[in-house]
């Protein structure tokens, strides 16, 4: 794998040179990245509140917690190819890559349709579980259920992205959203305020930009260099890789299942505030996912450049990797979460006007936004463990840290006061315990791991 081709073709070498410098160059795409989808969901929310009513917005901007729990799994699976792909990267096994990405391009195409099929036929009874108002949940159906085509493409999307991660480019993958977000943004406008649609409307932009994002990755793909084509006629899963992609795979998808499940009852109890308090909590949230792929972004890069040196038996580069990775993510997040809340009445007019929704949506950014960078402590040493071969252990310790922390908080303490800012203040209280965790438990996972390996060499 000849180095100058793969710096030609915008790749970032792992192995050699600086670090800071690599990571950021690594990062700062997949930043973009995130808040451009993230984008998907934000224009559909600001187009409807403008141009709908409070109901739609709601329908919108409130099924962000189902969507996550129906496709974390999947998202999960794809962070078990990046790890696989790098590690044998690191190792510079070029037959392994081969068989690894022809594995990768099956598991897209069936946990795609696995979503269509799973969303299509779920979403009236999980809105039913979460208290959606019925002035709200007939549109929040009709939006699940056309969301949900795309589905194939997204995922399509998403793992061949995980490939391209595997190698250090994370620019094209940047690019090719840059061009779905503006289609999605100029159809959300044009269904919406020229056509006279409704949720229906944005949910069709969406997925039109979703087959978009489709069609560009696999354009990419079939087009790079050997041993990371694609090859659409020879596609086939390699058992001994995908077993070690769900080992490593399946264990994050059900990190952030669960954690949306958590969200998932923490959203039926803002449900119950009314359709103001829907609203606002949605907007709100629009910045927190905002600013979480800032944290995001610096766990792709951990396990990306940490899989790829332990492959290269580069242990002591591994720990230099996850000290700058967690403290980029920390001041990063950070500072975002400073300006949102500095600006705040500038930042929720985008979604609205209303002053009851802004209440409610001003309540949730400084309960909740202002503590945010915390989760990097807990989401770095996550991705650290994962990118050496270890995805149970932080699954196991963030689930006792978000699921049962917060479902104790809605059942024993929220269910006593019944107040908004009592509700939201188990965010905060969750990233510290977890942090604590799941930082301890990465170091310990390092001596051990660093030490067989030594050994075995």
């Amino acid at each position: 794998m000849d180095r100058r081709r793969n710096e030609a073709a915008g790749q970032v070498d792992m192995l050699h040179g600086g670090l800071a410098k690599k990571i950021f160059v690594f990062s700062l795409p997949l930043i973009a990245s995130g808040i451009l989808q993230q984008s998907f969901n934000a224009v559909d929310v600001a187009v409807i509140g403008h141009y709908s009513s409070k109901q739609a917005m709601a329908a919108v901007g409130s099924n962000g917690v189902i969507i996550s729990i129906l496709v974390n799994l999947f998202l999960g699976i794809a962070v078990g190819a990046n790890v696989v792909i790098a590690n044998y990267i690191g190792q510079r096994h070029a037959e392994r890559v081969r068989k690894s990405i022809s594995t990768v391009s099956v598991i897209a195409l069936v946990s795609g349709v696995m979503l269509l099929v799973l969303g299509m036929s779920l979403a009236r009874t999980i809105l039913e579980w979460i208290s959606t108002p019925d002035d709200v949940i007939e549109l929040a159906v009709k939006y699940l259920r056309i969301y949900f085509l795309g589905m194939p493409f997204m995922m399509i999307y998403n793992f061949g992205s995980a490939i391209l991660r595997s190698v250090g480019d994370t620019k094209r993958p940047f690019y090719v959203l840059v061009v779905a977000t503006c289609v999605n943004a100029l159809l959300d406008w044009l269904l919406v305020s020229r056509f006279g649609m409704d949720v229906d409307g944005v949910a069709v932009a969406t997925v039109i930009a979703n087959m978009v994002n489709a069609m560009i990755i696999v354009c990419i793909l079939k087009r790079e260099p050997d041993p990371f084509t694609l090859n659409l006629k020879s596609m086939a899963v390699e058992r001994s890789d995908l077993k070690r992609m769900l080992q490593i795979g399946v264990p994050a998808g059900l990190q952030g299942m669960v954690f949306s499940i958590a969200n998932f009852f923490i959203q039926s109890s803002i449900n119950k505030f009314g359709a103001d308090a829907m609203a606002g909590s949605a907007a709100a949230l629009t910045y927190e996912a905002y600013c979480y792929y800032i944290v995001s972004a610096f766990c792709a890069a951990t396990i990306a450049f940490t899989s790829q040196n332990f492959g290269a038996g580069k242990h002591d580069r591994c720990k230099r990797v996850v000290r700058i990775c967690m403290l980029m993510s920390i001041v990063a997040c950070g500072l975002a979460n400073f300006i949102i809340i500095w600006q705040d009445k500038l930042f929720l007019g985008v979604f609205t006007s209303n002053p009851d929704v802004m209440h409610y949506a001003s309540m949730r950014l400084h309960c909740v936004l202002a503590f945010q960078s915390i989760a990097s402590t807990y989401e770095i040493s996550g991705a650290y463990m994962r990118g050496l071969g270890y995805s149970m252990t932080p699954m196991l310790l963030t689930i006792f840290g978000t699921c049962i922390l917060r479902l104790l908080w809605v059942y024993m303490v929220n269910s006593r006061y019944n107040d908004f800012e009592v509700l939201l203040s188990i965010y905060p209280i969750s990233w510290a315990v977890t942090g604590t965790a799941v930082g301890t438990a990465a170091w310990m996972v390092q001596r051990k791991v660093f030490r067989e390996h030594v050994k075995s060499v």
